[in-house]
């Protein structure tokens, strides 16, 4: 081919590609939204042709509203107008500072752990902290839930070790996988605390029995438990008093902290051996000092802020309530994500954009690949600051837009 026949080639294959996503519905549209300090979960919705309205945020992280809260905002402007704008590097280099050192303790210590590790991102952290350790210990098997985050199933790929993959939250099918592996290799199992799409929770204490039986290195997902459970935001692991038995915590300042970036907690052997081998962190740019110092002020606020956790709870519970009385699907969870169930990718993404243009309601859908094909679903997160009319508003707007929908059967697919 000529190099004009090629260039042609290329961009009808990518375009192709592109239209295949619109087909099956599945096709990602970002919606240009500007959220309103002082209002949350209001925020400013923008069309293409630049018509602004209020709407009402229903599928944020931001949990807890950290993002807009007072202490996050000073923290951060007091470090710009001090520190500048960027880190000036990677942490080697000439990017690491006293706002690193002082999270990391504080992190160390939300987790009851020797030391912490900051990342760009919770994706990063997983998939450089679980891709290094399990790499550097010769025949290294991995033990993973089969509901885990892309982050972790791609570090686990990136360590080039064997793996099985356990049903989700399948005791029995871990032990056997166990039993079939020699006893003398090093293992590893890596698990999620909130499975983020479903809203369930890991049974940490008998994968940590488990783990201490077969000798198996245990790595613990907290990304969206932490901040918002336990007697000082530590997780899930924290309410259940089983920190101490977890080799490896992670976590994302994303979420419920209300920044950006993502870390591990561990011993200080584990942490310097990811600090010193995990190409993820050696060359990657440092987070600035301002996000750094807002994370650290999120983090000591929610430590105590146990009022704001129970009012969070409070209104999930709620928002459940009257969304059952409506006769709304959503599936039955013990923690604060609502998932309605829709089970058909076009229908769910024609749901969302109906809510979002005529009603003011803003929920992506939530499609293949992030949950198995025929589980498409509305993710919702209700915040301590959705009010009881917001959550019936909304009941109300689903109730007109939904279709008669046929109970979603849950299929579980492995990674």
């Amino acid at each position: 081919m000529s190099q004009a026949q090629s260039k042609e080639y290329y961009e009808r294959f990518f375009q192709a590609r592109i239209e295949d996503l619109h087909k099956e519905g599945r096709y990602r549209v970002f919606a240009n939204i500007e959220r309103m300090v002082g209002k949350y979960p209001k925020a400013l919705f923008r069309t293409e042709d630049g018509v602004e309205k209020e709407i009402a945020i229903w599928c944020s992280n931001d949990y807890l509203g950290m993002g807009h809260h007072p202490v996050v905002i000073d923290a951060v402007c007091d470090a710009v107008r001090k520190n500048g704008a960027g880190a000036g590097g990677t942490r080697n280099i000439s990017g690491t500072t006293n706002h690193h050192i002082a999270l990391e303790k504080e992190l160390a210590d939300l987790h009851d752990k020797e030391a912490g590790l900051l990342f760009s991102s919770g994706y990063v952290s997983n998939e450089s902290a679980i891709g290094t350790l399990a790499k550097l210990m010769p025949d290294c098997v991995i033990f993973s839930d089969e509901m885990n985050h892309a982050s972790m199933i791609q570090g686990i790929r990136q360590s080039g070790c064997e793996k099985y993959i356990f049903r989700h939250n399948d005791l029995k099918h871990l032990r056997s996988l166990l039993d079939s592996v020699e006893r003398c290799r090093p293992k590893m199992i890596a698990f999620e605390s909130v499975y983020s799409m479903d809203g369930d929770i890991a049974p940490i204490e008998e994968i940590c029995d488990i783990a201490e039986e077969y000798g198996a290195l245990t790595y613990l997902d907290e990304v969206h438990a932490v901040g918002m459970y336990g007697s000082k935001g530590g997780g899930i692991a924290d309410q259940r008093g089983l920190m101490n038995r977890l080799d490896v915590i992670e976590g994302t300042l994303g979420k419920a902290f209300g920044l950006m970036g993502g870390y591990i907690t561990a011993s200080q052997a584990i942490v310097d051996v990811v600090r010193s081998y995990a190409p993820g962190f050696i060359f990657t740019t440092a987070l600035p000092p301002a996000i750094l110092s807002g994370a650290l002020a999120s983090v000591r606020h929610l430590k105590t802020a146990n009022d704001l956790r129970e009012k969070h709870q409070e209104r999930a519970a709620m928002l459940k309530q009257i969304l059952t009385q409506r006769g709304i699907q959503i599936m039955d969870t013990e923690t604060h994500i609502v998932p309605v169930m829709i089970g058909d990718p076009r229908i769910c993404k024609q749901t969302s954009d109906i809510l979002l243009e005529r009603f003011g309601i803003y929920v992506q859908p939530i499609n293949y690949p992030t949950v198995p094909r025929g589980t498409e679903r509305l993710r919702l997160t209700p915040s301590p600051f959705h009010t009881d009319e917001d959550m019936r508003y909304l009941a109300d707007c689903l109730k007109k837009v939904l279709p008669a929908a046929k109970p979603v059967r849950l299929v579980r697919q492995v990674a």
